[in-house]
């Protein structure tokens, strides 16, 4: 208590404190103004990537390719392939009426640009399209003795070591020879598999009747066969109006059990940059984007040598090191892209006889989209290194600092059970029911049911008996016991943090305050606002005193009964004390009912208030 009552008294180096402050709020709003500049520069770079047309091109042609029925047939379209001879029909029909359009709605011709189709009048066709097959040897897969009377072929499912790489049927064409890849083209990764590049190839013709025929001769020829596992369908656009390629690939996978798996790609890309001034002037947020990155990295050097090892001590310099490596990335694909577009785009658009392969350079532009879209989702959660600017947000961050341990531990017990679930669905539901088939549907099936999106109905027809124990279980378990759990965690944690925080346990270093400050001194200095000179001296003692007190080491009890003694002393001078005002400090010895029996007279108050004092 002698120590809270010295504290009250005053305190020492209060023109080092102050002068502490400043610099602190000068160096740190210096931080956060760069960084917003960084931040607004990126987005702008972001966006003028990203085109509302590339979102339009990809429905039109999705509409045109996927949902165009075969004529007679209104239910056969591309999605709804499931044979052999629907995949013909498609081919044969929508497949080749959208890829030709040689004449205008009343039939006038078309513009002749080197004999280009142009789909829907305003998207020119690049070369031509290529057809590509992959298929499986005979005896990949072993059949069982007892069936070998019955069946003596077995083509298993396709991977790298099973793939045919022989010459089959007529033997005469590329078609029906195998032909390495001669390109840098990523694999694909399908619903069954990982698919190679080369395989069975035949190039479309630049006529629509000759086309057609050919498709007719590779059927009457069986060119698929029980060994296909995949055919892709590739082709490539491009609109001059909105500037943008759209390269295409429709895939069929054939699956070992049979039928026909649909899937496709359409990919809106704007592989000429710099065509507009808009253009232009993203290309000078690229310039300043780098000028940032060298900034930021030599200020991290600069500390790391300062700090050492300790600098690997806080999560958000971390942050600021898993940022810089994604800019460095992403500047990297960027202009890993620009290099390629310059060597390959004039080659491949003076080959119009040829099929023009944009689907390498369309591949290396949505790695780049990608990693410049986790960049700048790191750069914004890096706003909240400066959480300080108020009250609300210095507790939500205080908040999850101190339930994080709490946090893991109740996710290692939550993981144990969710996954427990999960392969338990799997292996029960899992022949029966599309959310359960794999283990990973099964995994994301759980986390619909948590939040309420189910198929109850197909679970319960699975399996009539454990379907309905499987899921009243989980619902109990992981949504009305473990969930409230969590959040249990969280709202105490929550208690503990608001708790401290009025009493005064809040951090030393508030941003909004100071930046407050700093707007009022500027206010000051223009005499735009009258400086205060008579200030209240109560008011102007007890925040600094305790922020003091608290630096010097003082404990937080000790500051906090220090502070109410002195209102209690201020009130008992100020009225001279009555029967009808409580009492709001009761330390030790001294308590209320003492006070009362002495209220006859000022003087007996007076000496009472000196005892009690000295106590």
């Amino acid at each position: 208590m002698a120590e809270a009552s010295r504290w009250h008294r005053g305190g020492a180096s209060k023109h080092k404190l102050h002068y502490r402050k400043e610099v602190e709020i000068t160096t740190t709003l210096q931080e956060l103004l760069l960084y917003f500049i960084f931040l607004i520069n990126l987005c702008i770079l972001t966006f003028g990537m990203v085109n509302p047309h590339m979102y339009y091109l990809n429905k039109v042609m999705s509409s045109l390719f996927l949902d165009t029925s075969v004529p007679g047939e209104e239910r056969t379209n591309f999605k709804s392939i499931r044979s052999i001879t629907d995949f013909w029909k498609f081919m044969e029909g929508p497949l080749l009426e959208g890829l030709y359009w040689d004449s205008w709605y009343n039939n006038q011709q078309l513009y002749n640009l080197k004999n280009s189709s142009r789909i829907y009048y305003e998207n020119i066709l690049l070369g031509v399209p290529r057809v590509r097959q992959l298929k499986v040897r005979n005896n990949t897969c072993k059949v069982y003795s007892s069936f070998q009377s019955l069946m003596s072929e077995c083509y298993g499912k396709y991977t790298s070591a099973n793939e045919d790489l022989s010459n089959f049927g007529l033997q005469i064409n590329t078609e029906w020879r195998y032909s390495t890849s001669n390109t840098n083209s990523p694999w694909h990764w399908g619903f069954l598999g990982v698919y190679r590049n080369g395989g069975y190839i035949f190039t479309l013709s630049k006529s629509k009747s000759e086309t057609k025929n050919k498709f007719i001769d590779l059927r009457l020829n069986s060119w698929i066969t029980r060994g296909t596992r995949v055919i892709f369908i590739d082709f490539s656009l491009y609109n001059a109006n909105v500037n943008l390629f759209c390269i295409i690939r429709l895939v069929a996978e054939f699956p070992a059990t049979g039928g026909i798996l649909t899937s496709w790609q359409f990919y809106s890309v704007k592989l000429l940059r710099y065509v507009s001034y808009y253009d232009y002037f993203i290309a000078s947020c690229e310039i300043t984007f780098c000028i940032f990155l060298f900034v930021f990295t030599t200020q991290e050097v600069k500390k790391i040598k300062e700090f050492k090892s300790a600098y690997f001590k806080s999560i958000w310099n971390w942050l600021e090191l898993l940022l810089l490596l994604l800019c460095f990335v992403a500047v990297s694909f960027n202009t890993y892209c620009n290099v390629q577009i310059f060597l390959l785009l004039g080659e491949l658009l003076e080959s119009t006889e040829q099929y023009s392969d944009f689907y390498f350079l369309a591949c290396w532009h949505i790695y780049y989209n990608n990693i410049i879209a986790i960049t700048i989702f790191f750069a914004w959660i890096k706003i909240f290194k400066f959480i300080s600017f108020n009250k609300t947000m210095s507790q939500l961050s205080s908040t999850l600092s101190r339930c994080i341990k709490d946090i893991v531990g109740f996710a290692i017990m939550f993981f144990i059970i969710f996954f427990a679930y999960a392969q338990l669905g799997f292996l029960i539901f899992g022949s029966q029911v599309d959310d359960f088939s794999t283990f990973q549907n099964s995994i994301f099936a759980q986390f619909r049911i948590v939040l309420g999106d189910f198929n109850f109905a197909g679970i319960q027809q699975a399996n009539p008996i454990l379907g309905p124990i499987y899921f009243i279980t989980f619902i109990f378990f992981v949504f009305f016991v473990l969930l409230n759990m969590f959040l249990a965690i969280i709202n105490d944690t929550y208690s503990e943090v608001k708790a401290d925080y009025s009493i005064g346990r809040r951090p030393d270093f508030e941003l909004g305050k100071m930046i407050k400050q700093s707007y009022k001194n500027v206010l000051e200095k223009f005499r735009l606002k009258k400086a205060r000179k008579d200030e209240d001296k109560k008011t102007k003692g007890s925040g600094d005193l305790a922020e003091q007190a608290r630096r010097e080491g003082f404990d937080e009890n000790e500051i906090q009964k220090a502070e109410q003694m002195k209102k209690w002393k201020e009130r008992l001078e100020k009225k001279y004390y009555s029967t009808e005002i409580q009492d709001d400090y009761q330390p030790g010895l001294l308590t209320l009912p003492s006070f009362v029996l002495f209220t006859g007279t000022t003087t007996k108050y007076k000496m009472r208030f000196s005892e009690c004092l000295t106590k």
